[in-house]
Parts: C-alpha cells; sequence; structure tokens
C-alpha cells in the first residue's frame, strides 16, 4: 500500500487518479481548495492551496508520493498557475527531511511530431490553447533544472476525455504517440491507470513520458 496525497482532486483527472489508486487499495488522501465541495471517494480529505509551499508540505508530509493534478481552467489561468505550481510543489517538498516523489500532469503541446517540431508548432491553434500548452511547457522547463526532488511529469496524447477503462496504453518519451488509426488519444480512465502504474513502479524519475491508447 503507497500513501499517496492527490492536489486536484476535484478535477477531472485529479478525481479519475483518485478513484483509480483508491481501487488499488492505496490510502489515498483528496488535497482540494474547499473540501465543502468535494464529491470524490477518497476517505481522507485535507484543504490546501498549491502556491502555498506551505501548504504543500504539510499535505505531503509522511505520503509516499504527491501527485499535483492542478488546472488552470482557460489559458490565462493555465498561465497564472501551472508554472508557479510547480515552483511552489518543489519549494514544499524541500522544506521535507524526507520528500515524497512528486508526479504531475503534464500537457501534450511540447511533444514532438517531428524532429524539432512540437505539437504548439501545429498552424491555426487557437491562442488560448495555446497558452495552456505553454504554461506547460514552461513547467516541465522547470521541473528539469530540479535534481533534488524525484519528479516525473505524465504528458497525456493529444485528445484526452471521457471513456472506458480499458487498462492498456502505450508509453513514449518526447515524440507524439498514435494509436493505430493514426489519432493521438486516451481516455481519462487510462490516463489515470498509467499515472498509478508510474506510482507501483518508478520507470520514470526525473524526467518526462507520455501515453496513449493502443
Amino acid at each position: 500500500m503507497v500513501g499517496i496525497a492527490v492536489i486536484g482532486a476535484n478535477g477531472t483527472i485529479g478525481s479519475a487518479v483518485v478513484a483509480e489508486a483508491a481501487a488499488r487499495g492505496h490510502e489515498v488522501v483528496a488535497v482540494v481548495r474547499d473540501p465543502g465541495r468535494y464529491r470524490g471517494g477518497a476517505a481522507l480529505v485535507e484543504r490546501a492551496d498549491v502556491l502555498d509551499p506551505a501548504d504543500v508540505a504539510r499535505v505531503a508530509a509522511g505520503r509516499d508520493v504527491l501527485v499535483s493534478a492542478v488546472g488552470g481552467g482557460d489559458g490565462p489561468g493555465h498561465l497564472a498557475l501551472i508554472e508557479p505550481a510547480a515552483r511552489s510543489l518543489v519549494e514544499g517538498l524541500r522544506r521535507l527531511g524526507a520528500a515524497p516523489r512528486l508526479i504531475a500532469v503534464g500537457g501534450a503541446g511540447s511533444l514532438e511530431t517531428a524532429p524539432g517540431v512540437r505539437v504548439w508548432d501545429t498552424p491555426g491553434l487557437p491562442e488560448p490553447v495555446l497558452q495552456i500548452m505553454h504554461a506547460h511547457g514552461a513547467a516541465l522547463d522547470y521541473y528539469r533544472t530540479v535534481s533534488d526532488i524525484r519528479w516525473t511529469v505524465l504528458s497525456p496524447a493529444a485528445e484526452i476525455g471521457p471513456g472506458e477503462r480499458t487498462g492498456h496504453y502505450r508509453t513514449g518519451l518526447e515524440q507524439l504517440l498514435t494509436d493505430d488509426e493514426g489519432r493521438s488519444r486516451i481516455s481519462v480512465p487510462d490516463y489515470a491507470v498509467a499515472l498509478v502504474d508510474e506510482i507501483e513502479q518508478p520507470e520514470h524519475i526525473g524526467e518526462r513520458f507520455t501515453c496513449c491508447s493502443l
């Protein structure tokens, strides 16, 4: 059994990670800004502000893994939250004598579609979408400067949304993955499977990886 705290547990991905980890018998703490609005299934719920390193340290203390599934809503919201949250998460964990591992939900925008070409270079992308992509890219750039915290970033496929839990997926590193139909997609439940699999069997400490449906 692994002790896991999930920041952003009220969100679509965060709630799926909580459900997947709890179903496997792990001890999961749902961390949200307003516990009164939490409607998930975790037995333990705590309040915290991801931008407050003291809060991060408090909810991470004594856990094995801290998962960050925070999102900023629209483009400007992501720009204001994602990279600052990465810095706060690292600072909070640094305050602990024995810091848990950090796994952060990333974005697909910085994945390569060809050598030197990234998803965010695709012509015609709306500005709010580009803002979300670059917010996650900035956070990843920051994590890559960190060597004293065991971090991992999991980027989804280009399309992530509702769907069934198949338990099957492919993983890669810097290249955008596609399925047999040429689409880059994964369901939220299968993304959660990939993330919890990485918790149970660490293979990507200190790096970013990505997942895609078969």
